[in-house]
């Protein structure tokens, strides 16, 4: 090995980030005697909210080491659950993932998303003002340094992502008590109140109804409820802290 290249290893978990190491197992990467460790494995093609720790010659140390011809680096993926220090778990979702932000939504968790594409300084931004785990398939939004907290979103499938999530996060579920549309929160509402929203047959069928606090939003066991309803079931039952 070159005299100014440090050996990297990565958990299987991060392979998908670094081709190479699927080919050899590992990787070179070459230093310069400035940039940081953190700075080397991001250039590798890893985020760094995805890390865990990292360990030189078995001694962990911090992302800001400065690696020296010769490192062996082992870098960890995130143990499971993640902690998340400080503030309330909330969520951010960039545009991509709509389908997963209703889910959760639907579960009780509190889940931003921006429906257009805002740009990556706007969604950075607001993740840090809100204090909200931004969760994307964008390595380049994940990199950002303003983020208050990311984690990447490994499957394009939503019944995976929504697993994903709530193995990493284990977010305290209350199904049926949040706006799928707005993340408002729901209130019971008599059919009277929300009678403008209702066409005649479904004013004749169904006399049990919720309300969105935020932006008024009707709700009732409707034709996809089972569907809704199976979503719920499934995840209470892997993930309910109860």
């Amino acid at each position: 090995m070159n005299t100014a290249e440090i050996h990297v290893e990565f958990a299987p978990e991060l392979h998908l980030f670094v081709p190479q190491v699927r080919r050899r197992g590992a990787a070179a990467a070459r230093v310069d005697g400035v940039s940081s460790l953190g700075h080397v494995v991001e250039s590798l093609g890893v985020p760094l909210t995805e890390v865990g720790t990292l360990a030189v010659d078995g001694r962990e140390v911090p992302v800001s080491y400065v690696p020296a011809p010769g490192d062996r680096v082992t870098v960890r993926a995130v143990e499971r659950p993640q902690q998340v220090p400080g503030a309330p778990l909330r969520f951010l979702l960039d545009v991509h993932l709509g389908t997963l932000a209703r889910r959760l939504r639907l579960l009780g968790v509190d889940t931003a998303y921006e429906s257009t594409d805002i740009g990556d300084p706007a969604l950075s931004a607001r993740s840090a003002a809100e204090q909200r785990v931004m969760l994307s398939r964008d390595r380049g939004l994940l990199r950002r340094r303003e983020l208050w907290m990311g984690a990447f979103v490994y499957s394009t499938r939503p019944e995976d992502q929504l697993r994903d999530v709530l193995d990493r996060f284990r977010p305290e579920l209350k199904p049926w008590t949040r706006c799928t549309a707005c993340n408002g929160l729901l209130r019971r509402a008599t059919k009277e109140e929300v009678a403008d929203q209702l066409e005649q047959g479904t004013h004749r069928t169904y006399d049990v109804f919720a309300q969105c606090r935020q932006c008024r939003r009707a709700y009732w066991k409707g034709a996809h409820h089972e569907q809704l309803e199976a979503i719920v079931e499934r995840a209470l039952e892997e993930f309910s802290r109860g």
